[in-house]
C-alpha cells in the first residue's frame, strides 16, 4: 500500500492556476457554477442528520474538515453558515490564496498545507468534505482510509466525483475540456474516475455506510446544476460512519 496520496502532476497542475480560484469567469468557472448545489446539498443533509434548526447560522458548533479545499470555495460558505472549518490542500499556492481571501473577508478558517496522511491534528470532525478530489489523488483507497480516521462516530463524509463511464468521458473530458473549453485540457484523467459501486466498497471497508447517492446534471440553457437520478457523469454521495 502506498504511504502517500499526493499525485505531484495533479498538484503542479492546480498550483499553476491557483490565482484563478476566486474569478467566477476564470478557469474555475465550472466550480463556481457547481457551488450552489453543493452548498445546499451539504447544508440540508447536515441539518437533517444532526437535527439542527434552520437559523441564519445553522451549522454552528459543527466541525468540518474540507479536504482538497483549493482556494476555499466550499470552506468559506461553510464558515459563513456557522461551522468551525479546517481546510487542507496539498498545494501551498492554493492554501496561500485561501488564507488571503478568508482574511480579506474576515472569516476565521484554519487552513493548512497537508494531506489526510500528513495532517498532524488529533481532533475528529462531525463532517468531512471530499469534493471533486478523489479523481485527482494517487491512491483512492488509502486516501479515503486516512480521511475516515478524522471522522467522528456517526459523522458524515460527503464525496462528489465523476463516474467511470463512456458518457463521463464524452461529457467531462471531450465536451468540457476540448469542445466547450470549460476546463483546461488535461484537467481530468478518465482512468482516475471512480464508479459508485467501487466507492461504496472502499468506504464500507472503512466503516462508512452509504446513506445517499444522487446524480447531478447541468442545464446548458440556464447554466445551473441540479440533482438527478442519472449518476452516469457527476454524482454526489453522503456516507455515515458506523
Amino acid at each position: 500500500m502506498k504511504s502517500i496520496t499526493i499525485n505531484k502532476q495533479e498538484i503542479a497542475k492546480f498550483s499553476k492556476i491557483a490565482t484563478e480560484w476566486w474569478n467566477p469567469e476564470g478557469k474555475f468557472k465550472p466550480l463556481h457554477k457547481f457551488n450552489p448545489i453543493r452548498i445546499k446539498y451539504i447544508k440540508d443533509n447536515i441539518i437533517k442528520n444532526f437535527k439542527l434548526s434552520s437559523t441564519v447560522k445553522p451549522l454552528k458548533k459543527i466541525d468540518i474538515l474540507d479536504i482538497g479545499c483549493g482556494g476555499g470555495l466550499l470552506s468559506e460558505p461553510m464558515c459563513r453558515l456557522g461551522a468551525n472549518v479546517v481546510g487542507i490542500d496539498a498545494s501551498q499556492k492554493n492554501i496561500d490564496i485561501a488564507k488571503f481571501h478568508a482574511k480579506k473577508n474576515r472569516l476565521k478558517i484554519n487552513y493548512m498545507c497537508a494531506t489526510p496522511e500528513s495532517l498532524k491534528i488529533k481532533k475528529k470532525f462531525d463532517v468531512i468534505l471530499n469534493m471533486e478530489i478523489v479523481e485527482h489523488v494517487e491512491d483512492v483507497n488509502f486516501f479515503l482510509k486516512k480521511s475516515s480516521e478524522f471522522l467522528k462516530k456517526n459523522g458524515l463524509m460527503f464525496i462528489a466525483t465523476l463516474n467511470k463511464t463512456l458518457k463521463s468521458y464524452a461529457f467531462a473530458i471531450i465536451g468540457a475540456e476540448y469542445v466547450l473549453g470549460w476546463l483546461p485540457i488535461g484537467t481530468h484523467d478518465w482512468d482516475k474516475f471512480v464508479k459508485p459501486e467501487d466507492l461504496i466498497k472502499i468506504n464500507k471497508d472503512n466503516n462508512l455506510k452509504l446513506e445517499k447517492l444522487d446524480g447531478m446534471k447541468f442545464n446548458l440553457l440556464t447554466e445551473q446544476w441540479s440533482l438527478s437520478s442519472d449518476n452516469s457523469v457527476n454524482y454526489i454521495t453522503k456516507f455515515k460512519k458506523n
